[in-house]
């Protein structure tokens, strides 16, 4: 099979794999695929999603899965199913294997020119929430806004905000606009490189920019990802220390910088908001009760 798998194009490579895993599915119902799955490597959960998405369902239609897991399934959808099995225990995201991802309430479409946004990010826009409340049609600036999570999360859950996220690839960009006309939510975006070119002064400006440092042993795992947002100097910080650094000449008074950074970088980032003469500067901790995210406030 190594051999055969050699000499034939990917996909078709992929194909016969799956032809080969489908009939090992036996019987051919939900439960043994999920069984199949689980044997393979594959979380639970992830394995429903897969197998949801195979059969053109909703991914947030698991009890369907309990009530039918002794129908028989067809032989295209245990192959497609089998398929994308093998590439979910190969390391790619499951948001890449299904194209969508709910975050925040928003179902998002995903591919591999951005990053799969993460829960944990949730904790940000909650934040991100809190420093608004009160302030009239807000200004706010999402820095390297990838799919546009934080921004479209905003905009939805504050409408009379006025939302510019920026990112400098082109691709993220192509997918966050796409995101943005089909949830018909008004953000604007900008091409660039963090603040360059950016003019005016925002009440909020959050990102969530690369923070892995380049030797991270945890990066293999992460190779299906843009290494471009991901990556950030020996230490992870390279773009946060520049955030850090430009972002107060954009935020008007009493305005918040937030950003979410590595689990083990809070007190150096609370370091460099201090050295800008930031107040109120304080981290808040994400769904595992690490310091995923700090920020701090212009005076005013």
């Amino acid at each position: 099979m190594q051999d055969f798998k050699q000499n034939w194009p990917q996909d078709k490579a992929h194909q016969a794999q799956a032809a080969i895993d489908s009939e090992a599915i036996t019987p051919p119902t939900p439960a043994a695929a999920l069984a199949w799955a689980q044997a393979l490597g594959l979380a639970r959960l992830d394995a429903q999603v897969l197998l949801l998405h195979a059969l053109g369902r909703s991914p947030s239609d698991r009890a369907w899965l309990l009530a039918h897991d002794r129908d028989p399934l067809p032989a295209a959808c245990l192959a497609h199913f089998a398929a994308l099995c093998r590439r979910r225990a190969a390391g790619e995201p499951v948001a890449y294997l299904t194209g969508v991802k709910e975050f925040y309430g928003l179902p998002l479409a995903i591919d591999a020119r951005v990053l799969d946004p993460r829960p944990d990010t949730e904790v940000l826009v909650d934040w991100a929430l809190e420093v608004l409340a009160g302030r009239a049609a807000p200004r706010v600036l999402d820095l390297g806004t990838g799919s546009g999570a934080i921004a479209l999360a905003l905009q939805h859950q504050r409408p009379d905000a006025q939302v510019l996220a920026v990112d400098a690839s082109a691709d993220a960009l192509a997918v966050a606009q796409a995101n943005a006309r089909r949830l018909a939510l008004p953000v604007q975006f900008m091409q660039s490189h963090w603040l360059e070119g950016v003019r005016g002064s925002f009440d909020l400006i959050v990102a969530n920019p690369p923070y892995i440092a380049a030797d991270d042993p945890h990066l293999p795992a992460l190779r299906h990802e843009p290494l471009g947002a991901l990556v950030s100097g020996a230490q992870g910080l390279d773009d946060l220390r520049r955030i850090v650094a430009d972002a107060p000449r954009h935020l008007a008074p009493s305005g918040w910088l937030l950003l979410e950074h590595g689990w083990n970088q809070a007190a150096a980032v609370r370091q460099l908001l201090h050295a800008q003469g930031l107040a109120q500067v304080q981290s808040r901790r994400d769904l595992g009760g690490h310091e995923r995210c700090s920020g701090a406030q212009q005076p005013a």
